[in-house]
């Protein structure tokens, strides 16, 4: 997406407890909302509700890495919290290691692959 109404640091932006949600006034008179679990993903826009406007987010992803899940985590205490969380990166961390388990790096020729047209 190349269209951005503009670029805000995450710093700038206020953090709305109720809704988890970062959020920024839009010119709408609504404002840009992205969350968390968004940030974790490595994803970086930020949509207003009311209108089609955008704003890239300029943030660290490595602050949000360990981010755990907020929809599963609503009302839980911090210790039930901490549980969810690890059972998601669990299976993200299983993700990982199939990726590893198929990543190859050797000084071998690559192999040809005959393909049918």
């Amino acid at each position: 997406m190349g269209a951005y109404y503009d670029e805000v640091e995450i710093e700038d932006m206020a953090w709305d407890e109720d809704k988890r949600v970062y959020h920024y006034p839009c010119p709408c008179g609504d404002r840009f909302e992205i969350s968390r679990k968004q940030l974790a993903n490595y994803e970086d826009i930020a949509t207003c509700p009311s209108c089609s406007l955008v704003i890239r987010v300029v943030y660290d992803p490595l602050d949000y890495e360990d981010e755990p899940d907020d929809d599963d985590d609503e009302g839980a205490t911090a210790s039930d919290g901490e549980d969810d969380g690890e059972e998601a990166n669990d299976s993200d961390d299983d993700h990982f290691e199939d990726a590893l388990d198929r990543l190859t790096i050797a000084d071998e020729q690559p192999r040809a692959v005959a393909v049918a047209a």
